[in-house]
């Protein structure tokens, strides 16, 4: 059974990711993982952090001499600067008697809740006493070591003929006019890693990079949407048989629940809403000259149909709102007074929009691994690739293996 969890806070020694289920026999590049690691730290309108501490990897657990046993594997991204927050976010208790620990502990408390983040929910439903509590749990950094995981289920589904991407379509009111559909998924890659922002259209990014100056010379941020491309996936990861089974809404459950996404679309979803039936759905036709019997020659469906894979390239969007953490701040209440005050500032992104696309990337690797190993299992990498290198020698003959036995029929006839 894959398993996949995080643990750790923003300012504390790391975060940690803990998965299971991996099969045995997978070797492991860990250059892969850090590069997937500098693309989220990477992307014009980050904060200063992504100067201060470069984030790498260690696998602490379930891979030797480069390749995976079969035991749990745990990762690390250590937080380089929590060096400077021993005495704030120490797990053992503090003197609170000490001059100089009263006064650090002073510094970094937080006493105003910011708008848009979990500070107020979190604070009341924990029953904490300081909101640092929330903020250091909740905060993005843990997304850092989702990366790591995702990019080590990448080289996964990357050694069964998987490929998958990310871009960045919209920053602030700036969209891209470059349609990716009919781009290879190696040319988007190309092309979103040569720009800042992930962004395969040029002209636009130059525009989005002009709003995010403007943008931060009003201590205001940024959101914008991102589209993640898979590649490779066979028919029928999934399934129609129970809600929770539907690969679609295992996926947007995972897309939600990245900091700062407020909505997820497949293929042509939102746009589809306002068509008629016959623009929105892809016509079927015979081919004898693909790894399948049939072809489609539109994807609206985004590579789903009735919570399964069908072929066709995956294509799942996510929309991610402005960060809440603004400059100028925001009307707010203060802690544990509920007086007026401003919303709390701590250093913080104008646009992170780029991120989200590499976060929002690893998540759907996340999930696709989960789902192909629910149906292929598999306890070593031999045993997967074997299972589904049969299944998809099934999936191209089936249309032959039908005409067959139908002219058997008629010869027993």
């Amino acid at each position: 059974m894959f398993r996949f969890y995080t643990s750790g806070e923003s300012h504390g020694k790391g975060i940690f990711a803990f998965v299971e289920g991996v099969p045995a026999g997978l070797k492991v590049n860990l250059a892969n993982i850090n590069s997937e690691l500098a693309r989220r730290q990477g992307g014009y309108g980050r904060s200063s952090r992504q100067k201060l501490e470069t984030d790498e990897a260690v696998v602490l657990s379930g891979v030797r001499h480069g390749i995976t046993s079969g035991a749990p594997i745990t990762l690390l991204v250590n937080n380089r600067e929590s060096e400077n927050w021993t005495c704030v976010m120490s797990t053992n208790e503090v003197d609170m008697t000490n001059k100089d620990v009263i006064a650090q502990m002073e510094a970094k408390a937080i006493k105003r809740f910011r708008p848009g983040h979990a500070d107020l929910s979190g604070t009341i439903k924990f029953h904490q006493r300081d909101i640092r509590d929330v903020l250091e749990r909740s905060s993005a950094r843990e997304t850092a070591v989702r990366v790591a995981a995702g990019a080590l289920c990448q080289q996964l589904l990357s050694s069964l003929g998987i490929q998958s991407t990310a871009h960045v379509l919209q920053i602030g009111d700036i969209k891209i006019k470059k349609e990716s559909q009919n781009i290879s998924i190696d040319e988007i890659d190309k092309l979103a890693q040569a720009a800042d922002l992930l962004c395969i259209d040029n002209d636009a990014a130059e525009e989005m990079k002009t709003l995010i100056n403007k943008t931060w010379q009003e201590g205001d941020t940024l959101g914008g949407a991102v589209e993640i491309i898979v590649e490779g996936l066979p028919v029928g990861l999934g399934s129609y048989t129970q809600w929770d089974l539907k690969l679609d809404g295992k996926l947007a459950q995972a897309i939600m629940s990245v900091q700062a996404v407020k909505a997820v679309e497949m293929g042509d979803g939102i746009n589809s809403s306002v068509k008629p039936g016959s623009l929105c759905h892809d016509a079927i036709f015979p081919d004898e000259n693909s790894s399948l019997p049939f072809k489609r020659k539109t994807n609206h469906a985004g590579g789903l149909e009735g919570g399964m894979t069908n072929g066709e390239r995956l294509v799942v969007r996510a929309y991610m709102k402005p960060l809440p953490t603004l400059r100028n701040g925001l009307e707010s209440l203060s802690f544990p007074e509920f007086t007026e005050e401003t919303g709390h500032y701590e250093r913080s992104d104008v646009c992170a929009v780029s991120a989200c696309a590499v976060v929002c990337k690893a998540m759907v690797n996340i999930i696709l691994t989960s789902t192909l190993l629910d149906k292929f299992g598999g306890d070593s990498i031999v045993d997967l690739e074997n299972a589904v290198k049969q299944y998809r020698e099934y999936c191209r003959t089936i249309a032959n293996n039908s005409h067959s036995k139908k002219s058997k029929t008629k010869i027993g006839k």
